[in-house]
C-alpha cells in the first residue's frame, strides 16, 4: 500500500516579505496576515525575529 503524500507549505511572509524595500507591517496587519494563513492550512509560519526589538517580540 503507498503511503499518502503531502505538501507541507511552508510560508516567510512575515519575515522576509517585511525585509522587501518600503514594506513596513503594523502588529494589526502581521495578525491579520497570520489569521489568513492559518484559515489556508498554512502548515509553517515563519514569523519573524523577536529578538530584533520589541515591536517585533510581541508580533511575534
Amino acid at each position: 500500500m503507498e503511503k499518502e503524500r503531502h505538501i507541507r507549505i511552508f510560508d516567510t511572509t512575515l519575515r522576509d516579505g517585511e525585509q522587501s524595500p518600503g514594506v513596513a507591517l503594523s502588529l494589526d496587519q502581521k495578525l491579520e496576515i497570520a489569521h489568513a494563513l492559518a484559515r489556508l492550512n498554512v502548515d509553517i509560519l515563519e514569523a519573524g525575529f523577536p529578538v530584533s526589538g520589541p515591536l517585533e517580540f510581541e508580533a511575534v
